[in-house]
């Protein structure tokens, strides 16, 4: 009795999870949340975590210090001086008990391994987008998070925002008529960037960051923004696809979920790119990339100039805005056989006008309303249904950027079979869907 007693007067850290019923957080429990990767999109999306009451957030971890420390002070000005614990290895972040879901917000080329280990550790998880750097790897997780029933929630947080739900609900319900086109265009990557070896920036464990990369040196601005330079990481094939992924997963995100027959069948696919040859930014700086689907309907997806300054058909968007009028530097249009669509961030325009103010029809089908896409995450943690974009459709967002980093660098037709996940007759096509070569003493 005395060694129980003892024992009682020390708090027994645990998951929520452990008190649910089916693997789920009670309703009235707290959600424990670690963040990895808390750099400015790490803390952004960490800011709508600290913004729900039945969560906490209560450990950190980044091989940065500078991001770290940042990370620090905008929870403890939360919870009013009190500080997470800080990690510089997610694997010591995952091995915590008390520790529920995590915000994964890394470098892109750490996405998928560092998801891999959360969901081995029983973690649900809010992976950033875009996801990994081969198909591959999608599928990889795929498989894993089935296996394992942890809820997934990808970063294309346009499906919690309203005027892209209200876009995909008058095309999926045949509003502008039969669907003929899509239109889809995002900002492109950054030409450029410093390639002269200088010494990692202080408090940065380059070596950690690097991860599963090719070792190669540091340079000016690589991990984060400087005086000097923009982080370069984004736009390097080493780490990332670069913006056809990291910006274009949004819009096409939205034309998968406005037209999921899209993957009912064989697709064709043809695309041209624009490959810097100089800098440390190798990724497509313009493209234009075609996808004829097996019901007709067909799909362009083109990048907006960024820094970019030659005009050719691929970065000339005259045609599009005599359609649309202003181009943002995302955007999606749904065209059909009685009138269009067009959406981006904070805008919904539709031809004819009216059609935007259009009332759900008796049989029209609706898709789920999120309060917001972290509330949303947290509220599946604790109901285990899935989050508003899951990892089946964040894996076939995501293979759309791959299909297209492929067509481009092929330059030739294509034809993808979404059945089988692979390309019809050409191998050196499937290669590029492998998972890439990792240095020594990482693997998934």
């Amino acid at each position: 009795m005395a060694a129980a007693l003892a024992a009682s007067a020390f708090p027994t850290l645990m998951p929520a999870s452990v008190l649910g019923a089916a693997g789920g957080v009670p309703p009235n429990s707290r959600i424990n949340v670690g963040c990895i990767g808390v750099g400015p999109q790490g803390r952004g999306v960490m800011g709508g975590i600290l913004a729900q009451a039945d969560a906490r957030v209560v450990a950190l971890c980044d091989p940065f210090k500078a991001n770290l420390t940042k990370a620090v002070e905008q929870v403890s000005q939360k919870y009013q001086g009190e500080a997470p614990a800080t990690f510089a290895d997610y694997r010591e972040l995952l091995a915590r008990q008390d520790i529920d879901a995590v915000l994964i917000a890394t470098p892109d080329h750490w996405h998928v391994p560092v998801a891999m280990a959360a969901a081995r550790a029983g973690k649900d998880m809010y992976l950033e987008k875009p996801m990994g750097l081969t198909v591959a790897e999608d599928v990889a997780l795929r498989k894993l998070m089935q296996e394992k029933k942890r809820i997934f929630q990808f970063g294309t947080q346009q499906r919690s925002s309203r005027e892209f739900r209200t876009a995909c609900e008058l095309v999926r319900n045949g509003k502008i008529g039969q669907l003929k086109q899509i239109n889809v265009w995002s900002s492109a990557s950054r030409p450029g960037g410093p390639t002269a070896p200088i010494e990692p920036p202080e408090g940065l464990d380059y070596e950690r960051w690097l991860g599963p990369a090719p070792r190669t040196p540091y340079t000016d601005g690589k991990a984060a923004d400087t005086k000097t330079s923009w982080k370069t990481w984004w736009f390097n094939y080493d780490y990332a696809l670069g913006f056809i992924a990291g910006w274009g997963v949004h819009p096409l995100d939205i034309a998968l979920w406005g037209y999921p027959e899209m993957m009912s069948g064989p697709m064709e696919i043809e695309g041209q790119g624009v490959i810097p040859k100089e800098g440390a930014c190798n990724t497509s700086v313009a493209w234009e990339v075609n996808f004829k689907f097996a019901t007709g309907v067909k799909m362009r997806f083109r990048g907006t100039r960024n820094h970019y300054n030659e005009t050719n058909e691929m970065t000339d968007f005259s045609d599009w805005q005599q359609r649309y009028g202003k181009i943002r530097d995302h955007g999606t249009a749904f065209e059909g056989a009685e009138g269009w669509v067009h959406v981006y961030r904070g805008g919904l325009f539709t031809s004819p006008e009216a059609l935007a103010q259009t009332p759900p029809g008796p049989g029209d089908k609706p898709l789920l309303k999120s309060p917001g896409h972290q509330r949303n995450f947290l509220d599946s943690v604790r109901s285990r249904q899935p989050a508003i974009c899951p990892i089946e459709e964040a894996v076939q967002a995501d293979i759309l950027c791959h299909l297209s980093d492929i067509a481009t660098r092929v330059n030739r037709r294509l034809v993808w079979n979404p059945a089988r996940e692979q390309f019809t007759g050409d191998d050196e096509a499937n290669r590029k869907l492998q998972l890439r070569p990792m240095r020594e003493g990482y693997s998934l």
